[in-house]
């Protein structure tokens, strides 16, 4: 009788033991969390520059494509990003309502394929960089970025647009610009840089 109940307790003890390892188990694999970007918590901002006095002129394209990208660590999220963003979607809110017509026919309707910009944002050596393709031509852009602890992520860089081989699409802009980017020497000029500034946010899984 004595080894009956020893084996009960042997066996009541064991079962217990199990129970309590699979629910540690359970725990560690809910507490693993990531780190998604999402394309509708994106945002593209850009401003380029008129006359000799180079003032700035601000868009924003508003429509980014990406698929829901995810990672252990906000560098693993944002690394091997790839995206594309119609150039159809350039919006300035210029009162005119001329200014994204001009900017869409004849900057971009001056490159070689013309409907999207595509790139992928990518991570190494502790550095990003915005792989960027753009009139048949795929170049580098170098990125500065910011993580704020509330997962509020900004990625700034200045495209200049010689390594693109744009520089012709520039001219073909600043010709229907032209007036409009006199200065108060007289002089018209649109200026071959761009300032890039990406935000976006870092949702936990």
């Amino acid at each position: 009788m004595k080894k009956i109940s020893f084996l009960l307790i042997a066996l009541v003890i064991s079962f217990t033991s199990c129970k309590d390892e699979k629910k540690e188990s359970k725990t560690e694999i809910d507490t693993t969390e990531s780190f998604v970007v999402k394309p509708e918590g994106t945002t593209v901002k850009w401003t380029a520059y008129k006359t000799t006095e180079k003032l700035p002129v601000g868009g924003k394209f508003k429509i980014l494509k990406f698929e829901n990208k995810s990672g252990a660590t906000p560098q693993e999220a944002l690394n091997n990003l790839s995206f594309s963003i119609p150039v159809s979607s350039v919006f300035t809110n210029d009162a005119t309502n001329t200014r994204d017509a001009k900017i869409i026919n004849s900057f971009f309707g001056a490159m070689l394929d013309t409907e999207f910009l595509k790139g992928t944002i990518k991570y190494v050596n502790n550095a990003y960089v915005a792989s960027i393709t753009m009139n048949g031509e795929t170049n580098n852009l170098p990125l500065d970025v910011t993580i704020t602890e509330e997962r509020r992520v900004k990625l700034t860089g200045t495209m200049n647009l010689k390594d693109w081989k744009a520089l012709d699409a520039l001219a073909s802009l600043n010709k229907v610009c032209f007036d409009l980017h006199k200065g108060a020497d007289g002089v018209s000029k649109t200026w071959d840089d761009v300032a890039i500034e990406v935000e976006t946010y870092l949702r936990k899984n």
